[in-house]
């Protein structure tokens, strides 16, 4: 991806930048039809839970962003390349026309897959003419901003791509694979659980400097915390077999009452993927069924686990705010995101204070997903955008391995619901000091 993308924000006024559109625009618009050229023409269509979407949606969907924030507000004499499709593919967008039903998307047989992909490629011709005159334009920087925030959406949309796609494969009895990956690193090493004492101090957090972010990222404040200790490396599946084993998913006492109802209403007793064949558990990948690797991070469970686990083990999840403290030093990039094509959490690499903050899995904090202090919701149907899901959600940090990479960020605000579990999600521990 070009460094310029990850440069731009809507403070810079330089023409350049405006120019430095396309090449970002493009790549990130192949990037989304390469994820899905493993598939089959019948996948494309596939809903296997509410949350969810099939992949054709995805790709209609992000072409609708454009079309609607873009396109027709602002280049002259644009037709939409189908009306009817301005509903059909608004995912929640209430001030822009009448969403079709999230539940049914699966419903969809038509458009075909084929007339999806014209219809991008009809997209992409008309933003191709708009950014080619962009510094011509009265209202150019604020067009800027809103290709920034689409191709930002769209790398959101990338990530659902590789999740609902591991979620349709997985609940098909053959467990087919989505990529033969030979290239994965030897699963041997073995990294001791350790603790970083990080003193308390009055900090800032949220986002800060020139680069994109979202709303829900700001304003930068001052948070006060106490001194804190935070691992220095994720949960392993083998220690969290070692849970399983000790009866985990059997004691209350352990779990949130909410998270004790899921347990029973879900029947959970071990993480998403999992299943025990022959008294060995095993685990679905995009690379198909594998065996579950001791030293991997454990992945795809929910917040209720994530919570439970760390009250087995005597510890807690971290807050946001601590999280964000920790990485301020960090470089999260060189970590395992989408572009490693690994589609999979990797044990970790000695070496770091603190390994795995970039990457492999989203981690769960204790964090009620709410506004910052000072928070106003942006005007207009973008300020659907982020601020009214600011409620009985819980923030995640740190990127997963279906991430892009130059999409994360030490203040990016990742939020879901305590019982969503196909996300690729996993647990870092803190304690207090």
């Amino acid at each position: 991806m070009n460094d310029e993308f990850q440069r731009m924000s809507h403070s810079q006024p330089a023409s350049s930048s405006l120019i430095a559109l396309s090449e970002p625009f493009f790549q990130v618009r192949r990037q989304s039809v390469e994820l899905c050229e493993p598939l089959l023409v019948e996948d494309y269509v596939v809903q296997t839970m509410p949350d969810v979407s099939p992949p054709k949606w995805h790709l209609a969907h992000i072409s609708w962003f454009y079309e609607n924030f873009i396109l027709t507000p602002y280049l002259k004499g644009y037709r939409p390349f189908n009306p009817q499709f301005n509903d059909l593919f608004n995912s929640y967008y209430q001030g822009v026309g009448k969403p079709f039903p999230r539940t049914q998307r699966g419903f969809l047989s038509r458009p075909s897959v084929a007339e999806v992909y014209s219809y991008r490629a009809h997209i992409d011709a008309h933003m191709g003419d708009l950014i080619a005159d962009l510094d011509c334009r009265r209202n150019s920087l604020k067009i800027r901003e809103l290709i920034l925030l689409g191709l930002n959406h769209e790398q959101q949309h990338q990530e659902l791509l590789i999740t609902d796609i591991k979620h349709i494969l997985g609940n098909n009895p053959l467990f087919p694979s989505y990529v033969n990956n030979n290239s994965l690193p030897a699963q041997n090493s073995t990294v001791a659980l350790d603790w970083v004492k990080l003193p308390g101090d009055k900090v800032a957090i949220g986002h800060k400097g020139q680069g994109f972010c979202f709303d829900n990222e700001l304003p930068r404040h001052n948070v006060l915390l106490n001194d804190f200790f935070l691992a220095n490396r994720l949960v392993t599946n083998a220690e969290y077999l070692q849970f399983m084993d000790d009866g985990g998913y059997d004691k209350p006492l352990l779990w949130l009452s909410d998270g004790w109802s899921a347990v029973q209403q879900e029947s959970w007793r071990a993480p998403l993927y999992w299943r025990q064949i022959d008294k060995t558990w095993q685990c679905f990948t995009l690379e198909g069924l594998k065996p579950v690797e001791p030293n991997e991070p454990v992945c795809h469970v929910s917040y209720f686990e994530a919570d439970a686990y760390a009250t087995w083990a005597g510890k807690r999840l971290p807050t946001e705010a601590e999280w964000e403290y920790a990485a301020a030093e960090e470089d999260l990039t060189p970590g395992n995101f989408l572009e490693s094509g690994h589609f999979h959490p990797l044990p970790p690499s000695p070496g770091k204070r603190f390994m795995q903050l970039g990457g492999d899995v989203w981690e769960w904090t204790q964090s009620p997903y709410t506004a910052y202090p000072g928070y106003r919701q942006p005007e207009g149907a973008i300020g659907e955008y982020n601020g009214k899901f600011m409620c009985n959600q819980i923030v995640l940090r740190g990127g997963s391995c279906a991430t892009p990479a130059n999409h994360i960020r030490r203040a990016y605000r990742n939020f879901f619901y305590p019982h969503n579990r196909w996300q690729f999600m996993g647990i870092r521990l803190a304690d207090y000091a």
